[in-house]
């Protein structure tokens, strides 16, 4: 093998390690990840009210692992 594609695969090697030099989070981004509405779940509020009518249809059918007839009031 020539010696250009022993260097090129070389390169091709150790180019994807690069990629990795620069992962985390700035002291000075952390605010911006801090917001409401950066969390997973940005209003928690409303997805209880989702959770509780899904599990009030479903639980007749074992939806979310709920017991109960579906009429909400379990």
């Amino acid at each position: 093998m020539p010696i250009r594609y022993r260097l090129m695969l070389g390169l091709l090697a150790v180019a994807p390690l690069g990629g990795c030099a620069t992962v985390g989070i700035k002291p000075w981004e952390r605010d911006v990840l801090a917001r409401p509405e950066m969390a997973l779940d940005a209003y928690p509020l409303d997805t209880a009210f989702d959770e509780h009518l899904y599990f009030s249809k479903e639980a007749a059918s074992g939806g979310r692992g709920f017991g109960g007839g579906g009429c909400g009031c379990n």
